[in-house]
């Protein structure tokens, strides 16, 4: 396990949407084999515990290093993700609806999209993380993936 990575991570969510479950499954072990996450205020190499939750309409984020010492967590408002999460389901939609009835050649501009969205969801997570976790590019995109799934429950789809 690399340094300064991700040894395991806790979703606490009231709810799993089972479309939602193999995305989730794939981020988590993607980050626990390959992340760049990297706590300010901390000298420990890592690799650390990520717990991620929704609190009062916020993201929560507890950290632990390897030898459990707790780090402080990080509470951000999920306001500036809304927008983006409320896509990414109508996306979802879409994508299963088509999957279904339609072709490989109109499922295309969808996973294109929803690219898109986690490329935009991932710029915005680095940016409001900036001076208290850094992260790569790819940590970024699959975190916020994790974060759509904390929502899911909160977006009716289907």
């Amino acid at each position: 396990m690399a340094p300064q990575s991700l040894r395991a991570i806790t979703l606490h969510e009231t709810a799993s949407l089972s479309f939602l479950k193999s995305e989730k499954d794939q981020a988590i072990r993607d980050l626990c084999d390959d992340a760049v996450f990297r706590p300010a205020n901390t000298a420990s190499p890592g690799p650390y515990d990520l717990s991620l939750s929704i609190q009062d309409g916020r993201l929560v984020l507890e950290m632990a290093e390897q030898d459990g010492t707790p780090l402080p967590a990080l509470v951000l408002s999920v306001r500036p993700y809304t927008r983006l999460i409320r896509d990414y389901f109508m996306l979802i939609e879409s994508y299963e609806k088509i999957r279904v009835t339609g072709t490989a050649c109109q499922l295309e501009p969808i996973d294109m999209a929803r690219r898109g969205l986690h490329n935009e969801g991932a710029d915005l997570l680095i940016e409001r993380l900036e001076g208290k976790i850094a992260l790569d590019h790819p940590t970024a995109r699959r975190l916020f993936t994790l974060i759509c799934a904390l929502h899911g429950q909160h977006f009716p789809v289907f």
